[in-house]
């Protein structure tokens, strides 16, 4: 089967989409994706397929994939896994591509196996690009699809953004994609490909390195099916937007839940990281740093340099955002003497005026501003900015005024914003202005080193 780019395309724009085992009851799983489909506005024509039914939704229900009187784009398979390969056989060269959500295959052993082999022989024979088994297959901002499996009342979907997402996992791509939602950070697709019978993370790689919807492209990783082919993909996709990978299934825990899970032959994890670092990838260790690096990069664009400048108005947590720099490869450097007489000129006298720039409890909103402004002249790549909002003479309209200093800035500002009730609700603020908003000095730091490439 060939594996060109160009090939998977349809996934992406499709004119039809055909629900394979569609229901009009409530809890099942097909029933969701109708729904799903209908919320986002998909533009296209949609075929509720299932024996059962007449009618499902107000939309013409047919007997079988066969019974359609046109060419379909993509088929939706919801049947379980022993119906799976009637169903395709019955789709013949009527369907360009299916995504299969049904699990039950290589994960389960070698029945499972062997199942998913005669799906790729029957693939084959009928040129049908396969998407699955065993996953949630696409969110699409941009096409407006939507084959995820559960209700956005209970997985929030994105708007429209940047950040495009490749994930061997199903529940990854539902977890973080229901977090970016919650914190306003849009995305452009969501792919979940599962047990990679035929597209895999590097088909999805290519496609993205030459979609515009796509700034930034982060993924999670369990195996690789074809290393010198992905190396080569992501080198090309890093020449051109940042990449950011997790590997799991590093040691013998994890390699174990990965087989059990999708059915990975995970591999050495040194392999894995030399492969990352050939290709340019920026390696994050964990779901929150990945989480971190797309609010991150979804704003600001990579910088050249590692000289961090730090504003607070605690000098504690100062000294740990210095410190997690430091372990970080970023560089704290002081402030030169003019600066310095500078600030100590506009800022109140027992503000500490080095690096970190500490504003104390008396703190004002236009301090921030007076901070930023001169201590930015030293040259500095990123500023990490760490906002405690105990002192009495901050207000709500730092976010606003952060937000405008910004817009005038070509230097990444990164906010850091610990705290409870109270500070929760001035960070919905933050980030209802597009401006992420990390809650330790540990988040903080790690979205400012990923701008750096470390």
């Amino acid at each position: 089967m060939s594996q060109k780019t160009s090939d998977i395309k349809f996934f992406f724009n499709p004119k039809s989409i055909a629900v394979i085992g569609a229901s009009p009851a409530p809890e099942k799983i097909s029933h969701a994706m109708l729904e799903n489909l209908k919320r986002t506005g998909f533009p296209g024509v949609i075929y509720p397929v299932n024996p059962k039914y007449k009618s499902i939704n107000d939309l013409r229900c047919y007997s079988s994939i066969s019974e359609i009187p046109s060419d379909i784009d993509i088929s939706v398979i919801a049947v379980p896994s022993t119906v799976v390969l009637e169903t395709l056989k019955d789709a013949g060269k009527k369907v360009k591509g299916a995504i299969i959500v049904s699990g039950g295959f290589k994960e389960m052993g070698d029945e499972g196996i062997r199942l998913e082999e005669e799906i790729k022989e029957i693939a084959e024979k009928n040129e049908i690009r396969i998407m699955g088994p065993n996953c949630m297959g696409i969110y699409d901002t941009i096409s407006r699809v939507d084959t995820f499996l559960i209700t956005s009342d209970r997985i929030g979907r994105p708007d429209k953004g940047g950040i495009s997402i490749i994930s061997q996992s199903g529940s990854f791509a539902g977890t973080i994609m229901d977090e970016l939602a919650y914190e306003g950070i849009g995305v452009a697709r969501v792919i979940s490909y599962g047990n990679r019978v035929d597209v895999g993370e590097t088909d999805c790689l290519e496609f993205l390195t030459d979609d515009d919807a796509t700034k930034v492209v982060a993924l999670y990783i369990e195996s690789i099916d074809d290393g010198r082919r992905f190396v080569d993909a992501a080198s090309r996709c890093t020449r051109k937007k940042p990449v950011i990978a997790v590997k799991v299934g590093r040691r013998d825990a994890g390699v174990h839940a990965a087989k059990s899970h999708t059915g990975a032959m995970t591999g050495k994890y040194e392999i894995y990281r030399a492969a990352f670092k050939k290709a340019g990838i920026i390696e994050v260790n964990g779901y929150e740093e990945l989480k971190d690096a797309c609010k991150s990069l979804n704003i600001h664009s990579p910088v050249k340099g590692k000289r961090v400048l730090i504003i607070t108005d605690g000098g504690g947590i100062g000294v740990s955002i210095s410190d997690a720099c430091d372990n970080s490869g970023l560089e704290v450097t002081g402030l030169s003497e003019e600066i310095k007489k500078r600030l100590a000129s506009k800022l109140p006298s027992f503000c500490a005026v080095g690096n970190p720039i500490d504003l104390t409890g008396s703190v004002t909103d236009e301090d921030y501003l007076t901070a930023l402004e001169e201590g930015l002249k030293n040259g500095f790549d990123i500023a990490i900015v760490t906002v405690l909002w105990g002192p009495p003479q901050l207000t709500e309209g730092l976010v606003d005024k952060l937000k405008e200093f910004k817009a005038k800035q070509n230097i990444p500002i990164v906010i850091c914003s610990p705290g409870g009730k109270f500070t929760k609700r001035i960070n919905s603020l933050f980030e209802g202005k597009g401006m992420p908003v990390f809650s330790t000095p540990e988040s903080a730091v790690r979205a400012a080193a990923i701008l750096t490439g470390k």
